[in-house]
């Protein structure tokens, strides 16, 4: 029998907690807090490791009007769900921010023009690339994160033989 004791990291890691204001399982925590909007109550969800909710909430009243009701597994697993549905979102919108696409047709044939943003906190830079119909890269340029990519623009850095962009 091992009698290393366990820390309070791997103890966090496995913690699973139901009290009628928190429960933390699956990796994600609950916490019904005081609404600062109004009197009422809101629920926070937060997933292990990050420091702000991805979810927060109207919670509802218990019998007493006064104060929340209690946590349950039923709502806890919602919960869950409807979190785990707000971070997908979140991921692609930003993945539809930091990466656009347009068609156009030009003098080698249909191409797509793509601009993959990298958001580097010290020099953050975009990738504009050209693609044959076959998937081939025609061209690849770098440049500012701000470039707006329109089929205009694209047809324009097509018909010029792929130049540098501004």
């Amino acid at each position: 029998m091992n009698d290393t004791p366990i820390s309070d990291t791997d103890q966090s890691e496995n913690r699973k907690e139901q009290e009628p204001r928190l429960w933390r399982d699956d990796g994600w925590t609950a916490r019904i807090i005081k609404n600062e909007d109004d009197d009422g109550w809101a629920v926070e969800m937060t997933l292990d490791g990050q420091a702000e909710p991805a979810l927060v909430g109207p919670w509802t009243m218990g019998r007493d009007k006064k104060n929340p009701k209690p946590l349950d597994s039923s709502a806890f697993i919602t919960l869950v769900k409807t979190a785990n549905e707000v971070l997908r979102r979140h991921e692609q919108q930003l993945h539809a921010t930091l990466h656009k696409s347009v068609k156009i047709d030009a003098a080698a044939g249909r191409l797509t023009i793509k601009l993959d943003i990298v958001p580097d906190e010290d020099e953050p830079y975009a990738v504009l690339s050209a693609y044959d119909e076959s998937g081939e890269q025609l061209a690849e340029v770098h440049v500012a994160p701000t470039y707006k990519l329109s089929v205009q623009r694209a047809s324009e850095w097509a018909s010029g033989g792929f130049g540098k962009q501004g």
